[in-house]
């Protein structure tokens, strides 16, 4: 077995010492960190990333474009003797950047917020206007909404047929004392979903910019200088913005019940660079607040899908109730700063008009 390792072991640093070559890097030493190798050479110490090859295409084109654009905060990727931006090698795709040691030491708000600033001004030099056909948008409407209401009628049917056993299990009990909150969470969903659709029904363009794709501090380093910079841009897409602003926000809300008043902040920081339009802020409050993750927990259950038992069921159940009224105090903070903000337009609108 422990051979066998080695062997593999090998396999892999010869596989590294070949792809180096097309960098002309002299090398010294390598460290294994899984899917990242940290090359010391005679030039210098250097991250060795694989990753498969069909999701390097898209990556290496919206890197390129970034660079372009004159976006500078992303870990550069060296080019190789013949001016490519990675090597396919042994079904594998890889590429070369510098190491670093992630410097930053700073409060954890402080870092968030210098993410969220980078990240607008990402999204600031890749923005583009795309079209969209009136009757795609129309028909991604209907579909959703259909989906949603038919979550909807699932849940009311599922507390029905609860309510009417004389002995409910533990999970079934739970969901119904937490019932009233995913139902309220669903019309709030399809309330904001209907208003997006309103206001955006007869526009033939939307918005959309580089994202990143997996934003988290994981993939936010900082050199020596303190300087943040992205890596990890393999997820990349032109996508409307909160492609990379909802997944965060959810993760975040994956917590204890907390008041995530962090997450509304870094929101709005990240609004100061790159306000987000009426309509982009309806459709991801709508995303935001819809429970999925609860009814597919459900639902699962419901149809014997689960391969858990009873108490883990009930004990996942709690968590997801703790990320729905996570997220409800979030979605209720960002309704309470929207009407902040038109009732301040409102005055300044009354006050700047001339009296009667």
């Amino acid at each position: 077995m422990e051979e066998n390792e080695n062997q593999q072991s090998a396999n892999r640093d010869w596989d590294t010492e070949n792809v180096l070559k097309q960098y002309a890097l002299y090398v010294q030493y390598i460290e294994d960190f899984g899917r990242v190798k940290k090359v010391y050479s005679d030039r210098g110490t250097f991250a060795l990333k694989s990753i498969l090859p069909h999701n390097g295409i898209d990556f290496i084109k919206n890197v390129q474009k970034l660079y372009h654009r004159g976006y500078n905060r992303i870990v550069p990727i060296y080019q190789t003797m013949d001016q490519r931006f990675a090597v396919l090698h042994n079904g594998r795709l890889y590429y070369l950047m510098p190491w670093l040691n992630n410097a930053g030491d700073g409060e954890r708000d402080e870092k968030h917020k210098q993410m969220f600033r980078e990240l607008a001004r990402m999204h600031t030099l890749t923005v583009k206007e795309i079209q969209v056909d009136p009757e795609e948008r129309e028909a991604h409407y209907e579909r959703t909404l259909d989906a949603w209401n038919n979550e909807k009628d699932f849940m009311d049917e599922y507390i029905v047929s609860c309510e009417k056993k004389w002995y409910m299990s533990p999970f079934e009990m739970t969901v119904c004392s937490f019932f009233n909150d995913i139902s309220q969470a669903l019309k709030y969903s399809i309330k904001k979903f209907e208003t997006w659709y309103e206001k955006t029904k007869e526009s033939e363009k939307v918005r959309t910019v580089v994202t990143h794709g997996k934003v988290s501090l994981k993939h936010f380093v900082y050199d020596e200088r303190g300087y943040g910079y992205f890596i990890n841009f393999e997820n990349s897409n032109m996508a409307p913005p909160h492609f990379d602003l909802l997944p965060f926000l959810v993760k975040s809300a994956r917590t204890y019940p907390t008041q995530c008043d962090d997450s509304v902040d870094w929101l709005y920081n990240y609004m100061r660079y790159f306000p987000l339009k009426e309509e982009e802020l309806l459709l991801m409050q709508s995303y935001l607040a819809f429970p999925g993750s609860a009814l597919e927990l459900v639902k699962g259950y419901s149809d014997g899908r689960s391969q858990r038992s009873e108490l883990d069921d009930v004990t996942q159940l709690q968590r997801q109730f703790w990320l729905l009224k996570n997220v409800e105090y979030m979605v209720m903070k960002i309704e309470e700063i929207e009407q902040q903000k038109k009732a301040a337009a409102e005055a300044a609108k009354e006050e700047q008009s001339p009296s009667s």
